[in-house]
């Protein structure tokens, strides 16, 4: 009965295994930043009312779009594409709440609502960065 216990105690142990590098992004780096937006000054301001979003160039790898949909959500992706590594076409581009690549042969488009590809073939989503909102200021950081 003991050996029976202890080798379902081994096989419990060594088949758990962290998915974490299962899901991890192999063409994105995870980089430490930290920005703050402070919702009074006119570059941010819009953020104060549901429905816009800003492109901050500054943070993340190429920068990154922070979306307010509504209530007190706010959502922030990197703005390279999560689909190919890194390169001068790699930078999306956001019409309305899409993000778009603008690399050749490439049709990868995704939702800044909620990170998902919503055109393309790519098996990432965006790369979500953490919000937090403070009174006036939101802070986006990894």
């Amino acid at each position: 009965m003991r050996k029976a216990f202890i080798l379902s105690i081994l096989f419990i142990i060594f088949s758990c295994t962290s998915d974490d590098n299962a899901r991890r992004n192999p063409f994105l780096v995870d980089l430490a930043f930290q920005s703050e937006l402070n919702t009074n000054l006119p570059q941010y301001s819009s953020l104060n009312f549901p429905g816009n979003y800003v492109i901050v160039n500054s943070g993340g790898l190429r920068g990154f779009v922070i979306y307010h949909p509504g209530n007190s959500q706010y959502f922030a992706y990197e703005l390279s594409d999560p689909n190919h590594s890194p390169s001068s076409c790699s930078k999306m581009t956001i019409s309305g709440i899409t993000a778009s690549c603008p690399c050749p042969d490439d049709n990868n488009e995704y939702s800044i609502f909620n990170g998902q590809p919503t055109q393309g073939g790519g098996l990432y989503g965006l790369k979500a960065y953490r919000v937090e909102r403070s009174g006036n200021i939101i802070r986006v950081f990894n």
